[in-house]
């Protein structure tokens, strides 16, 4: 059955997920004009190159040199790396990233693994006191903690900081007399480095300052999950990274300095590295060393904290640093946990794409609230999973049997979005030829899909971003209805959607999974979608891949989803700043990301009609949503 399910549904892929069936749709002939991006009505994102760190024309790099060799007279347009924060000087996406990761791995492995025992004490001692200053930062109020606006999180208030934990004299005062306290704020570090808006007295030079910023916050909630478990999350990497896939990839445990003395995780202290990510290859991911230690105290309360091992381990061109942050966890009867999470990291955020500045600057993108969140909606799917029953509104029960496979398998989908479209350093993005498109649209090559009896075809991923003055919630039930989904699907377009069965997921009538059924007439089914949608206040995303008739019967009646081909595609929804922040109402940045095979390119080649066509179904798609967001056309 495993087999008929894959070769089932890998078919489908082909079928409805592919660029010959999109361009049937969208062009009618080489003579039809492509709309380019910037040509799209109300689409308009200006780019300056001084943001990203770079001066138009970029440069190429060795793969697309390779490209341009290979294509010299093919008459192809070429890829380039478009510069932007994945692909600027210094950036962890460039394609030495994974040689430098590599190197310092093994430096770090080497410094904890073969009896470096005054590299150990280092990190112990740092540790030891990172968890003092977690526990302080976690009980502490005002004036070390403000709260920003109506609504807004909780930051820290550098200036007590400094004199709460950093080494303070008269030098330091008169420095931060000089500095004005703007939003987001910004504020010295342990060795003087800070990121002033302000020119500095040269008098001053000699503190060399560095251009990283500071972003904090702490947020408090309770999880349904009791103190062990959540710890546990924590402290295993593989379950850490399973868990936050939508804020970490490529985890890895270097190695384990402490072990635990009473079966527990009590006193265990851990180096491991990690890229924390967004879900948009314009975000640069943040590539850390760091220690991670756990702690029992006294009272019965749980404290895990990380601390970056820059300081210990100096690394040229350091990007980001992982100041004490964690989660302290206390128990509440048998229901669950208070968590109190904090988040202080030092980054450089000059190669950030302007569309995203301030929500990323302000923290809000990296916050404590966002970790919470994610813990909590692993609580609601460990609920949703192990719940007996499904109905609908239409009172459709689905099998135990079938519930479980078709969580799995939109879990399964979700997971393999968020990993497609994020800026780690496994991901190599380039842009659309100049001549395309705006610089704002990102592509790259998946894994190669195989079918007995078909060529070959390559997985294309691209996506682009753009701000709808329009709340998350409002885009968000726009994206999701099975309603309004022919208003922005070309394969829905003047086509009858319906939602066959969903499984609820949380109280958020929203956040569901979902199966819809597209008709061209009322006995024809052109599609089956699996969609699974989402939202807090921190975020939405909406995800969703074509499937075959027969491998979603089989799926739900209890067939293996791990043998099940899909390509997701989908939306994600940041609010373009933070709650609380300045004036006006809060708007929405969607990220918009396709997936499709193309038998016609290959990794050095990209026939110009697989370009026209992302250009289209992007700009077409992005027109369709802000019609009917900006004119009322729902």
């Amino acid at each position: 059955m495993s087999d008929d399910i894959q070769q089932n549904n890998i078919l489908e892929v082909f079928n409805n997920g592919y660029f010959e069936n999109i361009q049937n749709i969208i062009v009618a002939g080489d003579e039809v004009p492509m709309v380019g991006l910037e040509e799209a009505p109300g689409y308009e994102i200006e780019v300056n190159y001084n943001h990203f760190g770079a001066n138009p024309p970029p440069e190429m790099n060795p793969v697309e040199d390779y490209f341009a060799q290979s294509n010299e007279n093919s008459g192809s347009p070429l890829l380039y790396n478009p510069p932007s924060p994945q692909n600027s000087p210094g950036s962890e996406s460039s394609t030495n990233a994974k040689l430098d990761h590599m190197n310092r791995a093994s430096d770090l492995l080497m410094a904890v693994s073969i009896g470096a025992d005054l590299n150990k004490n280092k990190i112990i001692e740092q540790a030891v006191e990172a968890m003092e200053e977690l526990f302080k930062l976690a009980i502490m109020g005002e004036p070390l903690w403000l709260h920003n606006g109506n609504g807004g999180m909780e930051t820290l208030n550098g200036f007590q900081y400094l004199r709460e934990f950093g080494s303070f004299d008269a030098t330091m005062e008169q420095i931060m007399r000089m500095v004005e306290v703007g939003e987001p704020q910004c504020f010295l570090s342990y060795d003087c480095n800070c990121n002033f808006d302000q020119d500095v007295p040269s008098s001053f030079s000699k503190l060399n300052f560095e251009p990283l910023n500071i972003e904090t916050s702490r947020e408090t909630a309770f999880v349904e999950m009791n103190p062990m478990n959540i710890v546990q999350l924590l402290m295993d990497t593989k379950q850490w990274g399973t868990t936050f896939y939508s804020i970490v990839s490529r985890t890895t445990l270097l190695g384990v300095i402490l072990e635990n003395v009473d079966g527990s995780y009590n006193g265990v202290l851990q180096v491991m590295s990690a890229e924390f990510h967004q879900c948009t290859p314009l975000i640069p991911a943040r590539q850390s060393y760091f220690a991670r230690y756990c702690k029992k105290h006294t009272n019965g309360t749980w404290g895990v904290v990380d601390v970056s091992l820059e300081n210990l381990f100096p690394y040229p061109q350091v990007q980001f640093r992982r100041r004490p942050s964690g989660c302290v966890i206390q128990g509440v009867g048998n229901r669950g946990s208070k968590v109190t999470w904090i988040e202080h990291v030092e980054v450089d955020n000059k190669s950030l794409h302007p569309l995203f500045r301030p929500i990323v600057s302000s923290g809000f993108a990296f916050s404590a609230k966002r970790w919470i969140a994610t813990i909590n909606r692993h609580c609601q799917w460990l609920t949703t999973s192990m719940a007996r029953t499904a109905p609908t509104t239409d009172g459709v029960l689905i099998p135990q049997e079938g519930r479980g496979s078709l969580l799995k398998l939109a879990e399964k989908m979700t997971k393999n979005f968020f990993n497609n479209i994020n800026s780690c350093s496994e991901n190599v993005w380039s842009g659309l030829p100049q001549n395309f498109a705006a610089q704002d649209v990102r592509l790259r090559y998946g894994n190669i899909l195989k079918v007995p009896g078909k060529p070959s075809g390559n997985i294309v991923i691209f996506t682009t971003s753009i701000q709808i003055p329009v709340p998350m919630e409002v885009l968000f039930d726009f994206l999701r209805h099975e309603r309004t989904r022919n208003r922005w699907d070309l394969l829905s377009n003047q086509r009858h959607v319906r939602e066959l069965v969903y499984v609820s997921n949380g109280e958020n009538p929203g956040n569901r999974v979902s199966i819809m059924q597209v008709n061209s007439s009322p006995n024809k089914i052109e599609i089956l979608y699996l969609q699974e949608s989402y939202t807090d206040e921190t975020g939405s995303y909406i995800v969703y891949a074509p499937m075959d008739i027969m491998a979603m019967s089989k799926i739900l009646n209890g067939g293996n989803p791990k043998f099940v081909s899909i390509l997701p595609s989908g939306f994600s929804i940041m609010p373009d700043k933070a709650p609380g922040q300045g004036d006006g109402a809060v708007g929405s940045i969607l990220t918009l990301a396709f997936q499709s095979v193309d038998r016609l390119s290959n990794k050095e080649y990209m026939p110009p009609s697989t370009l026209k066509i992302i250009d289209a179904i992007l700009s077409t798609t992005v027109a369709s949503i802000k019609d009917a967001m900006l004119f009322g056309i729902r």
